[in-house]
């Protein structure tokens, strides 16, 4: 088993197999989504026509939905999984985003919560995609004032509570719409075990061969559950054992479907911000050495864009020059960007 391979393979980062962007979150389950500009090119460069206009389509048109889920962080979903994943996810992430509200000294009280929720939701409704400089304008005309910090986690717990979701695409700042305006409301409420089952599925199958810490990582559910949803799909899974020369072994879980073939040699990927690729596993020392982990990621939480070269975390790049520039920290694997550099390019005029 060649671990890199399959996850670039299964992440359709080489090879990709789809054409529509909602069916690339559909097959990830859900992908971080924390930079605002770069989750579009996370989304377009699984797809085999990266489109900045197909993108916006279907973020538009709420079949990609942006929305704090796991972790208390920010993610993309399809319409069709919102509810499903709302319901089975929200529980923890408010009791993270409490947690977090504790942490800052902020307390507030179920009162002015829901009285929150009505203005920011009525708010969304006239506006169409209201910005968060709306809500502030909507709250001042009811002499409401919040700090920054307030005002923002009453927006996310309205977004948990599944009453405001993401707006039209902005080229720089978020929006937000009214959820019953942009997402169907299901006619039968998908039973907990189902949605697990699915979470766990679309999990593995998209991020293969993966560990369960790495599942309970990226979750952000608990232990318990996390093993349910695999016993769930124990028809599905299977394991594998890996030896590493400088690692203990590790139990790798797969699908029969494992996709093995398309692979091949040379390949760069000019990687964005909070990819899954690193993102989506809470050890990433199979694709990058723990030496410059640092270039990466930092202790606190901010990804950096990368580079890798046949999946191997290499260098780091910028997205928003006007030529390609790359910094390789392995020297072994510099080399010459401009046929991914042409793919992004092409990217964000098509």
């Amino acid at each position: 088993m060649n671990p890199v391979a399959l996850r670039l393979l299964n992440q359709q980062l080489v090879a990709p197999q789809f054409s529509d962007p909602a069916e690339v979150v559909r097959h990830m389950g859900a992908m971080q989504a924390q930079e605002y500009r770069m989750m579009r090119w996370a989304v377009a460069m699984r797809t085999q026509k990266p489109s900045a206009k197909a993108f916006k389509e279907a973020y538009d048109n709420g079949r990609i939905v942006r929305m704090h889920l796991m972790r208390g962080t920010w993610q993309l979903v399809t319409a069709e999984d919102y509810w499903a994943w709302l319901s089975l996810c929200a529980p923890k992430a408010i009791a993270v985003t409490k947690g977090w509200m504790s942490s800052n000294k902020i307390t507030i009280p179920d009162e002015e919560l829901m009285r929150m929720r009505e203005i920011l939701a009525q708010t969304a409704a006239d506006k169409g995609s209201a910005t968060k400089q709306d809500f502030v304008e909507a709250l001042a005309e009811k002499d409401i004032v919040l700090d920054e910090h307030r005002l923002s986690y009453h927006i996310r717990m309205a977004e948990m509570s599944g009453t405001i979701c993401s707006g039209d695409l902005h080229p720089s700042k978020a929006t937000y719409a009214l959820t019953a305006n942009k997402i169907k409301t299901p006619l039968e409420k998908t039973e907990r075990d189902e949605a697990l089952m699915r979470f766990t599925c679309a999990y593995f199958q998209s991020r293969q061969p993966a560990t369960l810490e790495d599942f309970v990582w990226w979750s952000g559910l608990g232990v318990s559950d996390c093993r349910r949803g695999m016993a769930l799909c124990s028809n599905y899974l299977h394991v594998e054992t890996q030896n590493f020369a400088s690692l203990p072994p590790r139990k790798f879980y797969l699908t029969d479907d494992c996709r093995t073939r398309g692979f091949r040699k040379g390949k760069y990927l000019l990687i964005p911000p909070y990819d899954e690729y690193l993102i989506g596993y809470k050890s990433r020392n199979i694709v990058l050495d723990p030496e410059h982990k640092h270039r990466a990621h930092n202790n606190s939480g901010i990804f950096q864009p990368i580079v890798a070269k046949d999946g191997i975390v290499c260098g780091n790049w910028s997205p928003f020059k006007d030529e390609s520039q790359a910094d390789f920290f392995l020297e072994e694997h510099a080399g010459d960007l401009q046929e991914e550099w042409a793919r992004y390019g092409k990217f964000l005029i098509s």
